[in-house]
């Protein structure tokens, strides 16, 4: 009985699910047909009445039209000088990854950003770019919403956001306008000379290019239609080799001090000359250089000496008085024909590094600036020993301090250089030593070769006993130990030791000699 039971109630379930499924079935098949219906009455009023179709149509071209038409004169001005960066040879695939990630994810989010500057210019002259910079409207608070953890926020006086992709740091910066229209010092700040404490007022794409410094770094490129946007004939600078300031040159000097010294960084690199207006103001405003903070200086210097075109760098900042701003303890070091000790010396340290820079060897911030000021230490240390009557040792501590005082000063160089600055210094005096364990002892120091590359710079511009104490610690590095030996045993037979005079000890006179 149970098991009929249950197969009569199968039976009437499955019963049940057919009557569902035929009533489901029916229902979207009537919306299905009363859709299909909608749609063919819609088709024939359509075809009955073609002039209310019309509209559409017209509201479409409309919109594309005003998208099209330039709104005011920026837009017309952004058109004008829309570029197809093809013609040039530039391609996305050319622009750092990391930044078009940048640029895209601006760009999704609803604002303008494009890929500026430097980079552009150097694959317009078929260099490899150092770094890539991105341009766009949105604030740096707004770039840190976006990018999170990822971004972080730099410098007072002009905002920047630094996108981090491990070591590589791709700069943001919001689209600067000019400070005519602000007040506010949290924006926009400026001294009595002019030169601008706080650059935060933020504006649109044409006024960022107007803010640039040269035409040929206001250049913009959005990767996302392969265009360039170029507002002041940067690319015709390009071709011609021309260095051109944007704007009047004294207030934009006046604004910057160190757009000069990035005009005679550029003219080295990029094999530019400066045009007449913007290279006339130079001499007369070097002295504005003073009121640049000294750790920003130090910077530029670097960047200046030791980028590979050194000695040409040189030449320029001594030809427009520049180099006085920067150096002006070693000025009385500088004679008319340019060869004293001191001006022989910066030359060949500056020679050394270009070559080690197109071989691609490390360099040592700290030792260029050792090969600079050693011959005023020397003078300095003269000077103690002969009117403070101090031994060798303390003389050159106490020059060593007044020298890179002076230094940090004009440069405000980090202790992490002025402490290597040191250690060259004072191992000229111990390289002096070559008898028993001394010269082991010496080579055992971290910045030996340093110091070495000095005393051979030394002999090449002085000569005498600095070429035979070059010789002497060349050969001793690359000897074994039984030739070393020979070495000193040399040296020694050159440079017989002095023996110690030996003084007897006075006898003291007895209680009865003394009476007698």
């Amino acid at each position: 009985m149970s098991f009929r039971f249950l197969s009569k109630g199968f039976a009437i379930l499955t019963l049940i699910k057919n009557l569902f499924k035929k009533k489901t079935d029916n229902a979207t098949q009537e919306t299905s047909s009363k859709k299909i219906s909608h749609k063919r009455a819609n088709k024939k009023q359509i075809k009955a009445s073609p002039s209310k179709a019309r509209p559409a149509v017209a509201l479409v071209e409309n919109a594309t039209s005003q998208e099209k038409k330039p709104q005011g004169k920026t837009a017309h001005r952004s058109q004008k000088h829309i570029i197809n960066a093809s013609q040039y040879g530039i391609q996305p695939r050319m622009i750092s990854k990391n930044a078009l990630t940048v640029v895209q994810k601006l760009q999704r989010n609803g604002y303008e950003a494009y890929v500026v500057g430097g980079c552009l210019r150097d694959l317009l002259l078929d260099k490899k770019p150092k770094d890539f910079d991105v341009a766009t409207n949105a604030r740096p608070e707004q770039i840190q919403a976006i990018f999170q953890r990822q971004c972080r926020l730099i410098g007072r006086r002009f905002r920047l956001a630094h996108v981090m992709f491990g070591r590589d740091i791709i700069e943001v910066a919001t689209f600067r306008a000019s400070h005519s229209e602000h007040n506010n010092e949290r924006q926009s700040k400026q001294s009595d000379e002019g030169m601008l404490l706080r650059d935060n007022v933020y504006g649109t794409l044409e006024q960022d290019a107007e803010r640039r410094d040269f035409s040929v770094n206001a250049l913009y490129y959005n990767p996302q239609d392969n265009t360039l946007r170029d507002f002041y004939n940067g690319i015709e600078d390009i071709k011609a080799g021309k260095l051109r300031l944007i704007g009047d040159p004294v207030i934009r000097y006046q604004e910057d001090p160190v757009r000069m010294l990035r005009a005679i960084r550029f003219m080295a690199k990029l094999d530019m000359f400066l045009e007449k207006p913007t290279e006339a103001p130079i001499k007369q405003m070097a002295h504005l250089l003073r009121n640049i903070p000294p750790a920003r200086l130090y910077d530029e210097a670097q960047k200046l000496l030791q980028t590979g075109n050194g000695v040409k760098t040189y030449h320029l900042l001594r030809q427009y008085t520049l180099f006085d701003q920067l150096f002006p303890t070693l000025i009385p070091y500088f004679t008319e024909k340019q060869d004293s000790f001191a001006e022989r010396m910066i030359l060949t340290a500056l020679t050394s590094t270009d070559e080690r820079i197109a071989d691609k060897l490390r360099i040592n911030p700290a030792f260029l600036f050792a090969c600079f000021f050693w011959y005023p230490l020397r003078e300095k240390v003269e000077m103690l020993k002969n009117e403070g009557g101090l031994n060798n040792h303390d003389a050159y501590a106490l020059a060593s301090n007044d020298i890179l005082d002076q230094l940090c000063t004009s440069l405000a160089a980090p202790r992490r250089h002025t402490g290597v600055i040191r250690d060259i210094w004072f191992l000229q005096l111990q390289l002096l030593k070559r008898n028993g364990n001394a010269p082991i002892r010496v080579m055992a120091h971290p910045k030996f070769r340093a110091a070495f590359d000095l005393l051979a710079m030394r002999a090449q511009v002085e000569g005498g006993e600095s070429i035979e104490l070059a010789t002497w610690w060349h050969e001793y590095q690359f000897s074994n130990d039984a030739q070393r030996d020979e070495l000193l045993k040399a040296h020694q037979k050159r440079h017989p030791i002095a023996k110690k005079k030996r003084y007897r000890p006075r006898r003291r006179k007895t209680q009865k000699e003394q009476v007698v």
